[in-house]
C-alpha cells in the first residue's frame, strides 16, 4: 500500500469543522491512478485497518483522526473497518458509512423540492433499513442554510466529527447512512450555521423522542399489528355531520395520572363506552417539552409524547378504543411552535420554519413563533404531518387549534405591528392556502377522517368545500366541522346569571339559531372553559349546591338537544366542582359511594350516560344538524318564564320535543304547541329524575295531544316542567 494524495488544508479544515457539503467525495473508497484510495476520519482512533476478502491492510495515520492509503486494486472492494482506540487496542469492526450510495431516491428528492411529498415522514428523519445489503439507519434532514451537518448520538459518544452528512443538491436535504445503528439509538443533528457557529438540534421529523426534559431524538420503527380493520373499513360509511358525534375531551397525562398508554388502554375505552360517548378527543399528544403547556407548544410534530410510552404503545391505545367502537380525535397545533434552541427556531441558523419577517414570525400572545405558510417546504412539513397522524396512528379526526390566529395578519396586533396582504386586506393568504391544501389532502387520502376547526371569528366558509367561493372571495377552508365558540360564550353567559335575571339575557340562548346553519358546528365545553379562574362547569352555576347541580344537568340536556355535535371535557361529566389541573386531573374520589351516599356526582354522570344513550338512538338529534329542516322553535320567547322549547326532526320527519325550564320553580300545566301528527308523547329523558339527583318532578304518564291552539299550532300538549331541568319527549 502506498500513501494517499494529500487531502489539502481547506478540505481537511472543512471536514474537521463540520462545514463540508460533500464528505463522500473525500472519504471512503475512490479509484485513482494505480489502485483504490481509501480515506477514513475517525477522531481519537489509534489505528484503522481495512478488512476485505483476502485483504487486511492498516491505513496510514495522517493526523487529526484521518487515516488513508492506496490499495493496488483494479476494482472497488467490499470492505469493513477495524478501528482501534486507546482503551480497545484490538479494535471495533464496522462498515464504513462513506462506501454507500445515497439511500434516498430521486423521486423523494423531487417531491421534497416541489413541496408535494405527502409521505414526507418516509423520506426524512431516521429510518432503520437494509441498504446495499447492510443493516443500519438512514438519517436525512432538511437544512438548506447549513454549511454542514453531522449526525451525533449515543453510538458515537455525541461526537459527530467522523460522521458528516452529504448535501443532496438544491433540495436542502442532507443524508447519511450509518451501518449498525438501529432502533433505540439516541441522536441529534449538529449543524454549522452560515456564520460558522454550531447548533445541536433534535430531528424535526423524529418519530420518537426521549422523555422530557431530555430532548434527543430516538430511532424507531413500528411493529404494531393493527386489529381495528372493521372500524377502519366502516368509519366513513356515514358523513360525520349526519351522524351522532358526542365527544369526551381528555388530557391523557392527567386523566388518571401516572398511567401509561397501555394502562390507559385498559381503562379509558371501558369508561368512555359505558358513558356512551362516540369519540374521545385527546389534547395534543405530539411531543412537547413543558407539560404545563398541555401539549400546545410542540417541538416533536411527528412523535407522540414519550411520557406515557412508545409510539407503538400509543397505537395500542388507539387500536383499543377502535375495538370498543370509539373514534379518536386529536388536537393538532400547526399555528405556532416554541423557541427552544434545540428545536425548530432558526433551525439551520436562519429563519426556516418561521417567517423571515420578525413581526410576522413572533406570535404576540404566547411568546412562540408562527410557521411560514408561504414556504412550500414548511407547508409540506405540516400537510404531511396531518396525514401522518391519520395514516400511521389511525386517527379519526384532527381538531385544529387556534385557526383564527393563523387566518388574520392583525391577530392580537395593534396598528403599525402588521402589514396588509397584496390586496390590502388583513387575511393571511398563505395560511388560507395551507389550510385548504391540508384539508383537501387529508380528505382525499384518509376516508372517514374529519377535520375540526377551533375558529373563534365569523370567517365565512370554514366548513365550506375548498372549491366553493364565499362572500369574501375566498374558497371554503374545507373543514368538516367547526367549534361554535359563539354558542359556548353566550350560553355560559346566560346560565351563570341568577334565574331572576335570566329573562334579561334570554336572547343569549336563542341567538345561536340565527347562524346555526352557516357552518357545521360542534358545541364545545372544553378544557379552556374550566381553567384559569373560569371555574368548573358546575361551579359557574348560581344558587346552592342542589341548584348548581340542577342547573348543570339542565344545561347539558339543553346542549345535547341543540343542533350541533357535543364535546365535554373530562370531570364535567360528574360535576367536578374544582377547576381542572394538569397536575392531578379529575377528582375521581367524588364518585366513591363512601364519600357521599346521595348521588350528587354519580347522578350527573348517570345523566350524561342517559343523554348519550338516548341521543345515539334518536336520529332527530343528529341526522339534520346542519339543515333548517331539522329544527323548529315551539317557544323561543318565553323570557319571563326562563323556558325554551323546540322540536328536532329526523329525515323522515319523526320529532323530538325538548323543553328547558331555567327557573327554580315547578311550572304546572305549561302548554306548548306540537305537531298534530303525534297523538301521544312520552317523556324519554328528564334531568330532574331522582336517580340523577333531582327532585323527581316528572311526566310519568303519556301526554296526549289536545285540539287546543298554541304557539301557532292547532294542537298542543300541557306539561309539568320540573325546576331547573330539561326534558325530552318523543312520540309514544
Amino acid at each position: 500500500m502506498r500513501p494517499a494524495a494529500d487531502l489539502g488544508d481547506e478540505d481537511r479544515g472543512r471536514l474537521l469543522s463540520g462545514g463540508h457539503h460533500d464528505p463522500h467525495s473525500l472519504l471512503g473508497a475512490h479509484p485513482v491512478r494505480g489502485g483504490v484510495q481509501l480515506r477514513v476520519l475517525r477522531p481519537h482512533a489509534t489505528a484503522v485497518t481495512i478488512l476485505a476478502k483476502g485483504l487486511r491492510t492498516e491505513l496510514h495515520d495522517d493526523g487529526d483522526g484521518f487515516f488513508s492509503g492506496v490499495l493496488p486494486l483494479r476494482t472497488m472492494p467490499e470492505y469493513r473497518l477495524l478501528v482501534a482506540y486507546p482503551d480497545h487496542a484490538e479494535g471495533y469492526e464496522t462498515d464504513d458509512p462513506y462506501r454507500f450510495l445515497p439511500a434516498l431516491g430521486d423521486l423523494d428528492l423531487h417531491l421534497i423540492g416541489e413541496g408535494r411529498h405527502e409521505e414526507l415522514w418516509n423520506a426524512l428523519g431516521a429510518h432503520p433499513l437494509t441498504h446495499q445489503g447492510v443493516t443500519g439507519t438512514r438519517f436525512t434532514v432538511w437544512a438548506p442554510n447549513a454549511r454542514g451537518v453531522r449526525v451525533v448520538g449515543d453510538f458515537n459518544y455525541w461526537d459527530g466529527t467522523g460522521f458528516p452528512m452529504r448535501s443532496l443538491g438544491s433540495t436542502g436535504v442532507w443524508e447519511l447512512f450509518l451501518p449498525g445503528v438501529g432502533e433505540g439509538a439516541l441522536y441529534k443533528f449538529e449543524i454549522m450555521r452560515p456564520d460558522g457557529s454550531h447548533t445541536l438540534r433534535a430531528d424535526p421529523m423524529a418519530r420518537a423522542t426521549e422523555v422530557p426534559p431530555a430532548n434527543a431524538s430516538v430511532v424507531t420503527r413500528s411493529r404494531h399489528e393493527w386489529t381495528d380493520h372493521e372500524w377502519m373499513a366502516h368509519r366513513g360509511d356515514r358523513p360525520v355531520h349526519e351522524a351522532p358525534l358526542s365527544v369526551y375531551e381528555v388530557h391523557l397525562a392527567s386523566w388518571r395520572p401516572g398511567l401509561t398508554y397501555r394502562q390507559l388502554a385498559e381503562q379509558l375505552p371501558r369508561y368512555v363506552r359505558e358513558l356512551g360517548f362516540t369519540h374521545v378527543e385527546f389534547m395534543p399528544v405530539a411531543e412537547h417539552p413543558f407539560g404545563g403547556s398541555w401539549g400546545y407548544q410542540v417541538t416533536g410534530f411527528y412523535a407522540p409524547t414519550s411520557r406515557m410510552g412508545s409510539p407503538d404503545d400509543f397505537r395500542f391505545l388507539v387500536d383499543s378504543l377502535h375495538r370498543a367502537g370509539i373514534g379518536v380525535l386529536v388536537d393538532w397545533v400547526p399555528a405556532h411552535f416554541p423557541r427552544d434552541d434545540w428545536a425548530l427556531a432558526e433551525f439551520d441558523g436562519r429563519p426556516l420554519y418561521e417567517h423571515g419577517d420578525p413581526s410576522r414570525a413572533a406570535h404576540p400572545d404566547w411568546g412562540t413563533l408562527e410557521f411560514d405558510y408561504g414556504r412550500k417546504e414548511v407547508r409540506n412539513f405540516l400537510v404531511a404531518n396531518a396525514v401522518y397522524w391519520c395514516e400511521e396512528f389511525h386517527i379519526d379526526g384532527l381538531r385544529v387549534d387556534a385557526v383564527a390566529s393563523m387566518l388574520y395578519l392583525d391577530y392580537s396586533r395593534e396598528d403599525g405591528q402588521w402589514s396588509p396582504n397584496e390586496h390590502g386586506g388583513r387575511e393571511n393568504l398563505d395560511a388560507v392556502a395551507f389550510l385548504q391544501e391540508m384539508n383537501a389532502t387529508v380528505y382525499r387520502r384518509c376516508p372517514g377522517v374529519v377535520t375540526i376547526a377551533e375558529e373563534s371569528t365569523a370567517w365565512d366558509g370554514v366548513t365550506r368545500a375548498t372549491h366553493h367561493v364565499g362572500h369574501g372571495g375566498f374558497g371554503g377552508l374545507g373543514f368538516g366541522l367547526k367549534w361554535n365558540m359563539g354558542w359556548m360564550h353566550d350560553s355560559l353567559g346566560y346560565i351563570e346569571h341568577e334565574p331572576v335575571h335570566r329573562k334579561f339575557h334570554h336572547n343569549e340562548m336563542t341567538f345561536s339559531m340565527v347562524y346555526a346553519y352557516s357552518e357545521n358546528y360542534v358545541l364545545p365545553i372544553s378544557h379552556d372553559e374550566v381553567v384559569h379562574g373560569k371555574r368548573a362547569l358546575v361551579s359557574k352555576m348560581p344558587g346552592d349546591w342542589w341548584q348548581q347541580r340542577a342547573n348543570h344537568r339542565a344545561y347539558l340536556g339543553f346542549m345535547w338537544a341543540h343542533p350541533g355535535k357535543q364535546l365535554l371535557f373530562m370531570g364535567q361529566e360528574f360535576a367536578q366542582g374544582a377547576e381542572w389541573s394538569e397536575g392531578h386531573g379529575p377528582d375521581w374520589w367524588l364518585l366513591d359511594p363512601s364519600y357521599a351516599a346521595e348521588p350528587d356526582h354519580r347522578g350527573v354522570r348517570d345523566l350524561v350516560r342517559e343523554l348519550n344513550t338516548v341521543y345515539a338512538g334518536t336520529p332527530a338529534l343528529w341526522q339534520q344538524d346542519t339543515v333548517p329542516d331539522g329544527f323548529d322553535w315551539v317557544d323561543g320567547g318565553a323570557a319571563e318564564d326562563n323556558v325554551l322549547a323546540f322540536l328536532r326532526f329526523d329525515r323522515d320527519g319523526a320529532p323530538l320535543l325538548a323543553v328547558s325550564n331555567f327557573s327554580p320553580v315547578v311550572r304546572h300545566g305549561f302548554r306548548l304547541g306540537v305537531p298534530g301528527s303525534v297523538p301521544v308523547w312520552s317523556e324519554v329523558l328528564n334531568t330532574d329524575e331522582e336517580r340523577f339527583g333531582g327532585s323527581g318532578v316528572v311526566n310519568a304518564d303519556p301526554v296526549k295531544t289536545e285540539q287546543a291552539e298554541s304557539h301557532g299550532r292547532r294542537t298542543s300538549v300541557t306539561l309539568t316542567l320540573p325546576p331547573l331541568a330539561t326534558l325530552w319527549l318523543r312520540p309514544a
